[in-house]
C-alpha cells in the first residue's frame, strides 16, 4: 500500500486533540499564558531563526488587544536593527492567473539556489461573515514542506490599512530571523496594489494572454507600478497568444515617461504549471536590485516609504482614537439617526463630531 502523502496542514507537528480536551493540558496553557510573555527571549528566538518564536511574534503584532501592543512595539524594537536585508517583492494579479502557484514555484526556485523565503498573504475577507479561507498553505503544498520557506496569511478584514500596517512590521521580523527574500502577494483587487506597492522593492504584475484584458491593463495605474510584468501560463496552445501580448506590452511600457529609477520595466513569459521561465524573472528581479541600488533609488525609495508609513501610521492612530472615543461614540449614533431623517448632512454632522472631539 502506498504511503499516505502528509497535506499541508498536517506537515508541522501541533496540539493534538487529546491535548485540546486533555484537563491538565490546558491548565498548563493557561499557567503560561499567566507568565506572560518574556519579548527578550522571544526576540534572541527570532534572531536564531525560530519559526515558532516568529509566528508568535506576528501573532501578538495582529492582535487588537490594546494589552499586546506594548510588547509588539518592543519586539519589533528589539528586531528592528537586523532587518532591512532582505530583497522585498510584491507579487500581484488577478484572481485566475495563478498567483499561488507561480509563488510555490518561485519559491521553490529560490530555496533550491539557497535562499530562505518569507510569504507574506494577505487574504480577502467576506464583507458579510467577515471570514477568510486563509488558503495559502494549502495552495503551496511543496513550498510549505520546505524548511528554508515560511508562508503566514493574514485576513485583509474590513480594511487592508490595518492589515498592511501589521504585514509591514511583520516583514522586519522576518528579515530579523534570517530570511533573504520577503514575498508579498496582493488579494489582486484595488487598494491592495498601490497598499503593497508602498512597502517593497521590486512589483511583480502578473498577466494572463488572451484573457481579454491586455488593452484594459495598459490603461489602468497598475502599469505604472510595474518593476515587470510576467505572462503566465505560457504553454501549450496558449503560447502564441503569450507571445504576441508580450509585444503588445513591450509597446505599451515605452509609452509611459522614463522611472526616476532608470529602470525599464520588462515583460517575460512563464509558465508556472511547468516551470518554464522563472529564473528569469530572478535574474530580472537581481539586475534591478543591481543598477538601483548602484543610482542609489533602492535606498531612497526605502526611505520615502518609511516617511510614508509614518504619516500612515498616525492617521490610523488618530481614526482609531477619534472613533472609540465614548462621547463620539454617542454622538456618531445620534448624528447618524438625524441623517437618516434629513435633519441634517453628512458634511454638517462630521464639522460637528470634529468639534467636540477638540
Amino acid at each position: 500500500m502506498a504511503k499516505k502523502t502528509k497535506s499541508a496542514l498536517e506537515n508541522k507537528k501541533g496540539v493534538s486533540i487529546s491535548e485540546i480536551t486533555n484537563t491538565s493540558k490546558i491548565k498548563s496553557i493557561k499557567d503560561k499564558r499567566k507568565t506572560g510573555i518574556n519579548t527578550d527571549a522571544l526576540v534572541a528566538s527570532i534572531l536564531n531563526k525560530d519559526i515558532t518564536a516568529l509566528s508568535r511574534a506576528i501573532t501578538l503584532i495582529e492582535s487588537k488587544n490594546p494589552k499586546h501592543l506594548e510588547k509588539a512595539n518592543t519586539i519589533i524594537k528589539g528586531c528592528l536593527p537586523y532587518s532591512n536585508k532582505a530583497v522585498r517583492i510584491g507579487i500581484t494579479g488577478v484572481p485566475g492567473v495563478g498567483k499561488s502557484t507561480f509563488i510555490e514555484v518561485f519559491g521553490k526556485h529560490l530555496t533550491a539556489i539557497g535562499k530562505r523565503v518569507a510569504v507574506l498573504a494577505i487574504d480577502p475577507s467576506s464583507s458579510i461573515t467577515k471570514g477568510s479561507i486563509l488558503g495559502d498553505k494549502t495552495r503551496m503544498e511543496n513550498l510549505v514542506k520546505d524548511d528554508n520557506a515560511f508562508i503566514r496569511p493574514s485576513a485583509s478584514g474590513e480594511s487592508l490599512g490595518g492589515v498592511a500596517r501589521k504585514t509591514r512590521e511583520t516583514i522586519i521580523l522576518c528579515e530579523a530571523a534570517g530570511f533573504d527574500v520577503i514575498i508579498i502577494e496582493t488579494v489582486g483587487v484595488g487598494q491592495s496594489e498601490t497598499t503593497v506597492h508602498s512597502m517593497v522593492d521590486f512589483f511583480l504584475l502578473l498577466k494572463l494572454a488572451g484573457a481579454g484584458d491586455e488593452l484594459q491593463g495598459i490603461k489602468r495605474g497598475i502599469i505604472e507600478m510595474a518593476d515587470a510584468i510576467a505572462i503566465n501560463k505560457a504553454d501549450g496552445d496558449n503560447l502564441k497568444k503569450a507571445k504576441l501580448a508580450k509585444v503588445e506590452f513591450n509597446r505599451a511600457l515605452h509609452l509611459y515617461p522614463e522611472k526616476s529609477s532608470h529602470w525599464q520595466p520588462k515583460v517575460t513569459l512563464c509558465s508556472a504549471l511547468k516551470n518554464e521561465g522563472i529564473d528569469a524573472i530572478w535574474e530580472i528581479i537581481l539586475e534591478y536590485v543591481k543598477i538601483t541600488s548602484e543610482n542609489n533609488y533602492f535606498n531612497t525609495k526605502r526611505n520615502e516609504q518609511n516617511k510614508f508609513w509614518l504619516i500612515q501610521t498616525i492617521e490610523d492612530q488618530l481614526k482609531s482614537d477619534f472613533f472609540n472615543t465614548p462621547k463620539i461614540k454617542s454622538a456618531l449614533k445620534n448624528q447618524l439617526q438625524l441623517i437618516e431623517t434629513n435633519q441634517t448632512t453628512p458634511f454638517a454632522a462630521a464639522d460637528y463630531l470634529l468639534s467636540i472631539n477638540n
